[in-house]
């Protein structure tokens, strides 16, 4: 939750982008009332709920240990970051900028040494 309002800045800053935020939700509790934790939340992007929590179908898919667990996922499907924890905001900025530029380019890796 406390990297809800970089997420949202996130997705305001890169909207009409190749660039996409995926939630997942690990809370155990009723769909309407995780609706309603993430309308509260102002949670716009997509959010799957990860049934029966920590240990769920999608956590289990992505070897998901700990919350929060980023992947960044290129255009192409790669990924190409994980971190478990965040990373912080800079660096997180930085892996996304670079990808969003890269798939802008069509998909050409650019040097920027």
């Amino acid at each position: 939750m406390a990297m809800f309002p970089h997420e949202r800045s996130l997705v305001k800053k890169l909207e009409g982008k190749p660039f996409v935020l995926i939630g997942v939700n690990s809370d155990q509790i009723p769909a309407d009332q995780l609706k309603k934790k993430n309308e509260d939340a102002q949670i716009t992007w997509r959010s799957f709920k990860n049934d029966r929590g920590p240990r769920g179908a999608i956590s289990e898919a992505f070897a998901v240990s700990a919350w929060p667990t980023i992947y960044v996922i290129d255009a192409k499907g790669t990924i190409r970051h994980k971190w478990v924890g965040s990373p912080g905001d800079q660096v997180l900025d930085s892996a996304i900028d670079g990808l969003v530029k890269e798939a802008e380019s069509g998909g050409e890796k650019k040097d920027t040494k």
